[in-house]
């Protein structure tokens, strides 16, 4: 399953609109943003910058493929923070939807289709004590 991630966070990182809006990064393959994980997310005072997590949640079987197995429906979650402002994590989900919507990421991915599920509502992360939102998708792909 970490094909997925890694296939969206490639494909959104080669947007410069979006990675200007993210200097503290875009990251999959961890758990969470934090200074361990991530340290490229803190400026020197380590104060969180504007960035970015590809998470992955549920697969099923889908079709084409469904009865050999090999087709799946990923959904995944971009998750956009920002210690100070909400202004960034909606002009960085805008870039996103526009990047991914309809998309077929990368030509050798395997993903035949990309669409846009759900946003969520601004919400607070206690822990980075930061400003949060998600857009929440939908990827069809090949096993």
């Amino acid at each position: 399953m970490t094909a997925g991630r890694t296939v969206v966070r490639e494909y959104l990182a080669g947007d410069a609109a979006l990675m200007a809006l993210l200097p503290g990064g875009l990251f999959a393959d961890v758990g969470e943003i934090s200074r361990q994980t991530t340290p490229g997310a803190f400026d020197t005072n380590g104060e969180l910058r504007p960035c970015g997590l590809v998470s992955l949640e549920t697969q099923i079987p889908a079709p084409p493929f469904d009865g050999e197995g090999a087709g799946a429906r990923q959904f995944f979650t971009v998750n956009v923070y920002d210690r100070a402002t909400y202004a960034t994590i909606d002009a960085a989900l805008d870039e996103v939807f526009v990047r991914l919507q309809m998309s077929k990421a990368a030509a050798t991915s395997g993903v035949w289709e990309i669409r846009h599920a759900e946003d969520s509502p601004e919400v607070e992360d206690g822990g980075l004590g930061a400003k949060l939102r998600y857009s929440r998708w939908v990827m069809w792909r090949r096993r």
